[in-house]
């Protein structure tokens, strides 16, 4: 049985993709950040480090998107939701590492510069060294996508839920996503994918209210 725990708009939509996208059953339970829900006693016996997403599976629990969506990749290899040669899987998986530690963390500190200093001099320094990272990041994502399908090459991945957060994350925090070019034909070909559109319907994602 695999049971989900994530927040609509979250990075744990990346892995609610990668679930949506192998065709299995799986319970899906909100854990709404807005409420405080990820600090619950109920929800720190699943994730103690109170964050999502998380994927029980058969009671043993998996956090980080890149773990969730290797193990998914892995444990239903028919999808084809990972390249079969290693050297390319590898490539796979560090993608994803660099979305978690580099792109992820660039947009926390725009976003929430109180999170990562006192005062106000030092979080508008570092709310503005996170909207030059992240933007410099989806200017590299969108180089890489030229002359690809997908984020891997011709093969659709988890990597590609995983890319369209952070192009969401953009839209939501005002970015001009448009002016890349090919980041915004991937995302629109994602959009036709029945998986992640029923997914970003669920989460009342901003690309689906912006479509």
């Amino acid at each position: 049985m695999l049971t989900f725990y994530f927040s609509p708009g979250a990075c744990s939509m990346a892995s609610h993709i990668g679930l949506e996208e192998t065709g299995v059953s799986y319970e899906e339970k909100p854990t709404l950040l807005a409420k405080g829900e990820q600090k619950t006693e109920a929800y720190l016996k699943i994730n103690p480090r109170g964050k999502v997403p998380a994927l029980s599976v058969d009671g043993k629990v998996i956090v980080e998107n890149t773990a969730i969506l290797a193990y998914l990749a892995r444990r239903f290899p028919e999808t084809n939701l990972m390249p079969d040669d290693p050297l390319e899987a590898a490539r796979c998986i560090a993608t994803m590492a660099w979305l978690s530690n580099i792109v992820h963390p660039a947009y926390q500190r725009y976003m929430r510069p109180e999170r990562f200093a006192e005062g106000e001099a030092a979080q508008a320094t570092v709310k503005d060294l996170g909207r030059k990272s992240f933007w410099a990041s989806c200017q590299e994502i969108d180089a890489s996508l030229h002359g690809k399908t997908w984020m891997m090459g011709a093969q659709y991945t988890v990597a590609d839920g995983y890319a369209l957060v952070f192009y969401g994350w953009g839209v939501r925090g005002q970015f001009p996503m448009g002016e890349l070019s090919a980041y915004t034909a991937w995302k629109d070909r994602m959009l036709e994918r029945p998986a992640v559109r029923k997914i970003l319907e669920s989460e009342q994602n901003v690309l689906i209210k912006a479509a």
